[in-house]
């Protein structure tokens, strides 16, 4: 196995190498025709419109130069570590297979041991435009929250929000996302996995989380990223590639969030968790979120996702 992957990498490296040898050659070739014409004394009725159709030339050879050698990079990163292609893949393609129905409960728990507790209902599924999230957050009151969060390809998030009080849902502003959910450690944004769609991705060194052997993926968020977090470090479980414990750190301050995942189980093919626990540092206490019952294949619609203030998750989950 070590030889095939030996192997590979040569071979790709190899026809790296090719690539830039023939993009190094067009834009050589581009600049010999410039500077043989700029010599010539041929040049015609018209020497400015030909230099001009050469310096036009040389500028089509860089950019092909620049296309090329941005083409060969995400080739090179996968054939040099492997790994990181079976991590991120593994962990698209779970989100990406999403179609539940849940209910469960969502508990603060005061550094005192006080509680406090949520009802939570979701259902969730992949479309072909992205992820959609419905659920609904009621209790100990009669108040109630309902989201809907939208997740593209790209891991771009969008919220819509019915909060306590309001008669209409309307986009949840970016300003908002880091905001406790209903008083709890988890935010708005937490609760989507979207830092598995960044674009930068990381493979640190394999670690072990308790008795659990796991990748540990580093997902950078970037200064153009929709998020208030600079990174996400996630401990994965390299058999079943689902997320062990995670530590997201907020941007700006360095303060660090960490969840824990308890309960690993597969439920038709799917790996879930029946309890998350979100702590942030500094503060005592945490936050639970209990997962009570669940459908992996609820076979919804997009008719299932239409937020309302009174209607989020409408029908009574049996």
């Amino acid at each position: 196995m070590a030889r095939i992957v030996g192997r590979t990498c040569l071979c790709t490296t190899v026809s790296d190498g090719r690539i830039r040898t023939l993009a190094v050659y067009i834009a050589m070739t581009f600049l010999r025709r410039v500077v043989m014409l700029s010599r010539s004394r041929k040049f015609g009725r018209y020497p400015e419109a030909r230099w001009a159709n050469c310096a036009f030339g040389t500028i089509q050879a860089s950019i092909a130069l620049l296309v090329l050698l941005s083409l060969v990079q995400p080739s090179r990163a996968f054939a040099a570590n492997p790994d990181l292609e079976t991590v991120l893949t593994g962990s698209r393609q779970r989100i990406e297979k999403l179609d539940y129905r849940l209910t469960g409960r969502l508990t603060r728990v005061e550094g005192n041991g006080k509680r406090t507790s949520h009802k939570f209902v979701a259902k969730a599924h992949w479309f072909p435009d992205g992820l959609r999230l419905l659920c609904e957050i009621s209790g100990p009151g009669s108040e109630k929250t309902s989201l809907l969060l939208h997740m593209s390809v790209s891991g771009h998030v969008t919220i819509e929000a019915v909060l306590p009080g309001e008669k209409a849902a309307s986009l949840l502003p970016f300003e908002r996302w880091n905001d406790p959910l209903v008083g709890t450690d988890f935010s708005y944004e937490d609760m989507v996995e979207s830092q598995f769609f960044w674009k930068h991705q990381e493979l640190l060194a394999p670690e072990k989380y308790g008795a659990r052997d796991c990748f540990v993926l580093k997902s950078i968020s970037g200064s153009q990223g929709r998020t208030y977090y600079d990174s996400v470090t996630s401990w994965i479980d390299r058999g079943i590639l689902y997320p062990v414990h995670v530590v997201k750190t907020l941007r700006g301050t360095g303060q660090q969030k960490e969840f824990i995942y308890y309960g690993l189980r597969q439920v038709g093919g799917v790996w879930s968790a029946t309890q998350v626990e979100a702590k942030l540092q500094g503060k005592p206490g945490s936050s639970i979120l209990v997962i009570e019952w669940g459908s992996g294949k609820a076979n919804l619609g997009r008719k299932d996702f239409a937020i309302s203030p009174s209607h989020a998750q409408g029908e009574k989950v049996k």
